[in-house]
C-alpha cells in the first residue's frame, strides 16, 4: 500500500512519518496530503486553549480517558511554545498524557507553534487532517495562551473551550474581547479554589452583556471542573456533544461553518505559502543581504529598505 492508504487504514508509524515530514515541511508530504483531503471531515475537532498553569493537559488527559470509556479513538495534537534557539517545543505535554502513550486508540503529539501568530501553524491544520483521515472520532488540540492574539484555533475546531481558574480577577476583564469571540464552552478549572463562584459569575456576566451574539441558538454554557481529582469532565464532554448537534442540527449552520473554515484555511495556506517562495527568493538572490548591510552602514533605514524590496517584487509581478 502507498502512504496515504496506510494512514487510512489506521497505520500509526505511516502517520507519525507524516507529521514528522509536515512538521519539518519536506515538500513530498504535500502530495500525500493531497491525497488524504478526499477522507477528511469525520472527526469532531476541539480546540483547548487557556493561560499557562490553568490545567491545560490534565483536562485533556481526563477527556481522553472518559472518551475511550465510551469506545471513541482519539488524536491529541498539544501545541506548545517554540524555543527562540532551538525551535523546537518547550513543554512537554506528552509526559502529562503518558498512561495513554500505549494506548493503540490514542494518538499523541507534541509539537511546536513556530512562531505563529494565534498560536496554531498551518502544520497543526495539516496534521489535523492526518490523523481526521487516520479515523479519529475525536481530536483534542491543546493551544498556548488565550486572548485575542490566541483565537486561532476556534477557526479549526468545531468546538472550542476556554479554560480558566479562580483568581484571574481583572485579568479576565482584559481577555474578555478575545474570550468572547472564540469560546463555545467556558471550563474554570481548579475549582475547588477559592473565588471560584465569583469567576463563574464574572464569565456568565459577559456573556449576558453580549448577547447579541448568540441571537442564532448557541449561548456558551459555564462549567466547573477539578480535572486533577477527574471531577466535571462528563459535564464538559456532554457540553461538547451537545455543541457538536447544535453545529450539525441546521444545513444553513454547516454550510456556513464549512465555507468559514475552508476560506481561513485556505487564506492561511496561500499567505504561508506566498511568504515562504518570496522570501526564500529575495534572500537567495543577496537582495536581503546587499539591504541588511546598508542598513547596518547607516546608509538606509529598515523601513526604506523594506519598501524598496517589496514594491519592486510586487511591480516586476505584476509585469
Amino acid at each position: 500500500m502507498g502512504i496515504a492508504e496506510k494512514i487510512i487504514s489506521g497505520d500509526v508509524r505511516a502517520v507519525a512519518r507524516l507529521i514528522r515530514d509536515i512538521d519539518d515541511m519536506v515538500p513530498e508530504a504535500r502530495a500525500i496530503l493531497k491525497e488524504l483531503y478526499p477522507h477528511t471531515g469525520m472527526a469532531h475537532v476541539v480546540g483547548i486553549t487557556g493561560a499557562s498553569g490553568v490545567g491545560k493537559s490534565t483536562l485533556v488527559d481526563q477527556m481522553v480517558t472518559h472518551l475511550r470509556e465510551t469506545g471513541k479513538a482519539v488524536g491529541i495534537l498539544a501545541v506548545d511554545p517554540t524555543s527562540p534557539l532551538s525551535g523546537g517545543a518547550i513543554l512537554g505535554d506528552r509526559v502529562r498524557m503518558q498512561r495513554h502513550s500505549t494506548d493503540e486508540g490514542v494518538f499523541i503529539r507534541s509539537m511546536a507553534t513556530r512562531g505563529s501568530f494565534g498560536g496554531l501553524a498551518q502544520s497543526t491544520r495539516s496534521m489535523i487532517d492526518v490523523l481526521d483521515a487516520m479515523g479519529k472520532d475525536y481530536i483534542l488540540v491543546e493551544t498556548v495562551g488565550a486572548g485575542q492574539d490566541e483565537i486561532d484555533i476556534g477557526r479549526s475546531a468545531h468546538t472550542t473551550l476556554i479554560v480558566l481558574v479562580p483568581g484571574m480577577g481583572d485579568d479576565i476583564q482584559a481577555l474578555k474581547a478575545g474570550i468572547l469571540e472564540v469560546g463555545d464552552i467556558f471550563v474554570i478549572n481548579k475549582a475547588d479554589r477559592e473565588g471560584a463562584e465569583r469567576t463563574v459569575s464574572d464569565i456568565r456576566l459577559m456573556i449576558e452583556m453580549d448577547e447579541k451574539r448568540y441571537r442564532d441558538g448557541w449561548k456558551p454554557p459555564v462549567l466547573t471542573a477539578q480535572a486533577a481529582y477527574g471531577k466535571g469532565i462528563r459535564e464538559i464532554l456532554d457540553e461538547v456533544e451537545r455543541h457538536r448537534t447544535y453545529l450539525t442540527s441546521s444545513k444553513e449552520r454547516q454550510s456556513r461553518r464549512r465555507y468559514e473554515k475552508t476560506r481561513n484555511d485556505l487564506t492561511g495556506m496561500i499567505k504561508n505559502r506566498i511568504v515562504r517562495e518570496v522570501l526564500d527568493d529575495i534572500i537567495d538572490s543577496g537582495e536581503f543581504e546587499e539591504a541588511l548591510q546598508l542598513i547596518i552602514k547607516g546608509k538606509i533605514d529598515p523601513y526604506t529598505a523594506c519598501d524598496t524590496i517589496v514594491l519592486k517584487r510586487l511591480k516586476s509581478g505584476k509585469e
